[in-house]
């Protein structure tokens, strides 16, 4: 297996790096000490297809290496910008978690962010069918898991989903009780399902596409609050950043595979879901904002009637959040909220 660090986004990761340590300068005195940054491509489980694993850790001081936790992002947007970009207020999401001498990956699934993306990605969409779904997302996880539990010589680690990533994650666990020990799932999928029009491999999102999506659900006397704009175009810059080839086309988009709304329609639609949440056994932590129109709080709340199995089960019900929550005004709150459950180790 031939794992290497990846120099190509070497401009991306200074940039967003020199920014998250800026904002640490001026932190609380536990978050005031120097963090540093690899980017790795492994091997998936499939031929051909190398994943990108961005790694989050303590420069110098005391690391507990057997203590992992794994950010998978959602449906549309890579890991890198969702988790590991700086806001007023605050370092990344990433840099708040490897400061507690944690260590910290995100990882982007097939098609997504620095990992490969399919030829039929350089193609009109329609020209092919819908790719990367649920099954070859939690393949990519598998593959990430067990590379990481293989360098730390450990034997279970913590996973942490957003949106899309939930229903990947959860499908991890579901199928890896073992290997998971705790489990959170921000901004949880789960029923009743209404999926969004989709046609061919890939989608493109514009400026104006996500600008609506991060600000669904805020009232309106509110979104410039909530969602400051200035925050939001410095996210969208980062985040084009991770599709060249999209950010060149007029308008700018960022390409997106299509084989999650393919599940959604041909499972989720259709009252099946992509995992059994019975068969999780991870501690596991729903969290949610009070203004997610996207996946609203009744998903949450009666996904955690399902999970019948869970060693522990918490559901958190976060004020003035909506899905967009990792980069919003409170987002310190989610931080906190998931810090606590990742620090607690009573059983």
């Amino acid at each position: 297996m031939v794992v290497r660090q990846d120099r190509r986004r070497a401009g991306l990761t200074a940039l967003l790096g020199a920014a998250a340590l800026a904002l640490l300068a001026g932190s609380a005195p536990a978050r005031d000490r120097a963090l540093a940054a690899d980017d790795l491509m492994i091997p998936s489980l499939d031929p051909g297809i190398e994943l990108h694993l961005r790694r989050k850790f303590l420069h110098v001081g005391t690391v507990h290496f057997d203590d992992i936790v794994l950010f998978v992002h959602g449906a549309t947007f890579p890991s890198s910008s969702t988790f590991d970009f700086a806001l007023p207020g605050g370092a990344s999401w990433m840099d708040e978690v490897a400061s507690q001498s944690l260590n910290v990956y995100c990882l982007d699934i097939r098609g997504y962010g620095g990992s490969t993306r399919p030829s039929s990605m350089s193609q009109p969409p329609e020209a092919n069918p819908p790719f990367a779904r649920t099954v070859d997302a939690v393949r990519d996880i598998s593959a990430a898991v067990d590379f990481l539990l293989r360098q730390h010589h450990a034997t279970s680690l913590t996973l942490i989903g957003w949106s899309w990533g939930t229903t990947t994650t959860a499908a991890y666990a579901a199928q890896n009780p073992e290997k998971v020990k705790k489990l959170v799932l921000v901004s949880p999928v789960w029923f009743p399902m209404n999926p969004p029009n989709y046609s061919g491999a890939y989608r493109n999102n514009t400026h104006d596409s996500a600008r609506a999506f991060a600000i669904a659900g805020i009232p309106k006397d509110r979104v410039d609050e909530i969602s400051p704009p200035a925050n939001f175009e410095a996210w969208w810059s980062a985040t084009l950043a991770t599709d060249p080839i999209g950010a060149k086309q007029t308008p700018p988009v960022l390409r997106a595979p299509n084989g999650v709304m393919q599940d959604f329609a041909e499972s989720w639609a259709q009252g099946k879901p992509t995992y059994d949440a019975a068969a999780i056994r991870a501690r596991t932590l729903l969290i949610v904002g009070e203004w997610d129109a996207v996946t609203p709080p009744v998903m949450a709340q009666t996904l955690y009637g399902k999970l019948l199995h869970a060693r522990e089960r918490r559901l958190v019900l976060l004020s003035e959040g909506t899905h967009f929550m990792p980069i919003e005004k409170h987002r310190l709150r989610l931080i906190r909220e998931v810090q606590n459950f990742l620090e607690d180790s009573a059983e």
